[in-house]
């Protein structure tokens, strides 16, 4: 289930994207993903990730992105929801571009 709703929220946030920033579907898109990471990691763990010492400022700007896209500024919504996710998830970045490089060794994708 959490699966599914993160991806019909990532779904819906690129599909609000490409209509030239429709709110509705961003929003719809915002509480489908957070809601879909509840489900997945469990409530008490994400508010674990979310509300750590060093992670309120990625968090502020996130969670506040999400209330301005809620109240139909959507440009703006978005920019501090990007900018969240930079200061959010900045620890995961490198592990997940080590991972990518690391697909190189695959026989099969080394030769495409």
């Amino acid at each position: 289930i959490g699966v599914g709703l993160v991806s019909f929220g990532l779904f819906f946030i690129l599909f609000g994207m490409l209509l030239y920033f429709d709110s509705v579907l961003l929003a719809f898109g915002n509480i489908l993903f957070l809601s879909g990471l509840v489900f997945i990691i469990g409530f008490r763990r994400t508010f674990t990730f979310f509300f750590q010492r060093p992670k309120m400022k990625g968090t502020s700007f996130f969670l506040g992105g999400v209330l301005t896209v809620l109240m139909r500024w959507p440009l703006l919504g978005m920019l501090l929801e990007a900018y969240g996710f930079i200061l959010l998830f900045r620890s995961f970045f490198p592990v997940a571009f080590g991972f990518l490089g690391s697909l190189v060794n695959i026989p099969v994708l080394s030769k495409v």
